[in-house]
């Protein structure tokens, strides 16, 4: 298949090196000329991926019509704030192209996931999400990584499982599209607290409650947007949330370490170079849980933080000193 791969960060560069690994003809794009040039010129993208070379036969672009016209399939692998920017770009080039994207976040102002961002451009196009457990500095060297996509169009979701899969990297379908969004959306959020944590040097169990109790409130709002309960027991949720909260190939959970060391919220933006989708994505999340009339203290007391009403060392102390409830 012709596929082009729009977004060359570290998860883009890495799916556009499985793709081509799996024999498809690949292009990916980014829109920094420079960038692209050292790309091509040195065969790695070093700024994201240190120490990866990409495959001989990968194809690297900045010119976006020439990137997405006549392919068979497209992977929006761009910052959830930056999908509608570039999906009206797209869309002017062409419409009807099939779409899979990665992106893991909400629009801020219309609080919209990124498929009814991509149904305005698109709106005849199949679209699917692909998400889960999948830091591309583990996916970029080919270690075990499992992931679901969802898809309205069961037989895409399929279609895309084929596309994707391979002895490294497997891929289960799901039917529950805005489950999948949302817990790839939410669990940024959930991150960044636990990061918060670890950088207060609060331990184990203090990060095993945020988890356990951000999926309660990533299920709470899940439901009550029209998404299933037991998706958020699966990869999108459950598992997308511990490798977040775990690892320190997490961006959220480092800046949430750097805020917990007493960092300054500009400086530790600075200091990741990278996007923070949690620190995006934590106003729209509480927009929708306020929307909804939804619970979800975890996500309330993040936005406390980045509204200036706390610091960050009262976090801790503001979820735990709530009033007694059952569990």
């Amino acid at each position: 298949m012709k596929i082009t791969v729009i977004g060359s960060g570290s998860f883009g560069t890495s799916l556009a090196m499985l793709l081509t690994n799996k024999g498809h003809e690949v292009t990916l794009y980014g829109r920094n000329e420079v960038q692209m040039k050292m790309i091509a010129a040195t065969k790695g993208n070093h700024r994201y991926l240190p120490g990866v070379f990409l495959p001989a036969d990968l194809k690297v672009s900045s010119d976006l019509e020439n990137a997405v016209r006549d392919r068979d399939l497209l992977v929006m692998a761009v910052p959830a704030q930056s999908f509608r920017n570039t999906a009206e770009k797209v869309s002017e080039i062409t419409s009807g192209t099939p779409i899979v994207n990665v992106a893991k976040g909400l629009e801020i102002g219309t609080l919209k996931r990124m498929s009814e961002i991509a149904g305005e451009y698109f709106p005849e196009a199949d679209y699917a999400c692909l998400s889960g457990p999948s830091h591309a500095e583990e996916v970029a060297r080919n270690l075990p990584t499992t992931v679901c996509v969802a898809s309205e169009n069961g037989g895409f979701a399929k279609d895309v499982q084929k596309i994707f899969m391979n002895d490294h990297f497997r891929v289960y379908t799901n039917d529950d599209l805005i489950g999948v969004e949302l817990g790839g959306a939410i669990k940024n959020v959930i991150a960044l607290g636990c990061g918060i944590s670890d950088g207060l040097g609060l331990g184990d169990n203090a990060k095993a409650a945020l988890i356990t109790r951000g999926i309660a409130e990533m299920t709470r709002l899940g439901v009550a947007m029209g998404g299933k309960p037991e998706t958020f027991a699966g990869l999108s949720g459950i598992g997308d949330l511990v490798v977040t909260c775990t690892s320190m190939h997490s961006r959220n959970r480092r800046f949430g370490i750097l805020l917990g060391q007493g960092m300054p919220i500009e400086d530790a933006l600075k200091k990741i170079g990278m996007v923070v989708e949690g620190y995006t994505t934590q106003e729209a999340a509480f927009e929708l849980a306020q929307k909804y009339n939804v619970e979800m203290p975890i996500t309330f007391t993040m936005h406390r933080l980045f509204n200036g009403e706390i610091e960050a060392e009262e976090c801790i102390s503001i979820l735990m000193g709530r009033k007694e409830k059952n569990e």
